[in-house]
């Protein structure tokens, strides 16, 4: 069986990661974080990362990412813990001007 994490990727975001709608990253049985599947990301896609994250490691204000339907900055934030099966969901939200 295997131990992957989907993590579904908004169209304004795919050309940072090599146009794919989605990426499937293998986790340990238990799951693994956000951050750390953020690093994960962040490592084969360093502007992916920067886009997404700011200088401290937090999430722009600009980013939301779900788990399954609810905001992680409303279950525990970065350390939101994400088992094998689950799917996260990135959403840039577009600012108006």
């Amino acid at each position: 069986m295997s131990h992957e994490v989907t993590v579904l990727i908004p169209s304004l975001l795919r050309p940072l990661v090599g146009d794919s709608a989605e990426l499937r990253l293998a986790v340990e049985p238990a799951g693994a974080t956000v951050a750390e599947l953020l690093d994960v990301i962040g490592a084969e896609f360093p502007l992916f990362g920067r886009r997404v994250r700011d200088e401290t490691g937090g999430l722009r204000r600009f980013v939301n990412i779900y788990l399954n339907g609810d905001d992680v900055r409303r279950l525990d934030g970065l350390k939101t813990q994400v088992a094998a099966g689950r799917e996260l969901m990135v959403i840039q939200s577009v600012a108006g001007g």
